[in-house]
């Protein structure tokens, strides 16, 4: 099976991506990750898209699409893939039917996990981690039982990631939208667009991806 994973910073994409890889034995393909490893690997692909990189350009539409094809190669016909980051455009996701249909893949959901904005500010913003262990905490949602010390570790120093501000979010919000707006309707036409609370409890959303991989 293979699937398109949407969804904006802080929907919580990434805890389903893994569930998903834990439960199918997926695997997520992160074209941003499949960059980085293909660099540091030195493979063609990589070597090109170093070349492209170090000359301050932006890395191609044909190279990503090599890139994918050669992650779908690796993995194997059995491994259904979860595609994060891609396609972003309408020319992306014409050039993804060709990458599945040239290894006998379809394309079978795509899921998108809607967030309200507002309360989506609130649960990024809210969110820190204790600056020891890790370990996650909410203004509002996760507090530490004994206020200023960490339940795991007993740490009493935190911090929060400087991007977790309501400006960056609604920007990222922004930018999220126009990159979704061109790819939707594509697959709005085929019928496999299927819409997913990413405000429910972590496990709802699990659940609710399950039932759309069975119809």
């Amino acid at each position: 099976m293979n699937i398109i994973l949407l969804g904006p910073p802080g929907a919580g994409k990434g805890t389903q991506a893994q569930r998903l890889v834990d439960a199918h034995g997926m695997r997520q393909l992160s074209t941003g990750d499949m960059l980085r490893a293909a660099v540091k690997a030195g493979t063609p692909t990589g070597l090109e898209a170093k070349a492209v990189m170090e000359r301050g350009e932006l890395v191609s539409d044909a190279i990503v699409s090599a890139l994918i094809g050669d992650e779908l190669d690796a993995m194997g016909a059995d491994t259904g893939a979860i595609f994060d980051g891609y396609p972003r455009t309408a020319e992306q996701a014409r050039s993804l039917d060709g990458i599945l249909s040239a290894r006998g893949r379809t394309l079978d959901h795509v899921i998108e996990l809607e967030v309200n904005e507002d309360a989506l500010v609130e649960r990024i913003c809210g969110r820190y981690t204790c600056a020891n262990c890790g370990k996650g905490y909410h203004d509002v949602f996760e507090k530490p039982k004994v206020p200023g010390v960490c339940d795991k570790c007993g740490s009493t120093e935190f911090k929060r990631r400087p991007d977790d501000n309501e400006d960056t979010v609604r920007t990222r919000m922004a930018e999220y939208r126009a990159k979704t707006a061109p790819i939707l309707p594509i697959y709005e036409a085929r019928g496999i667009v299927a819409r997913v609370d990413g405000m429910a409890d972590i496990d709802q959303v699990t659940a609710a991806i399950e039932a759309v991989l069975k119809d």
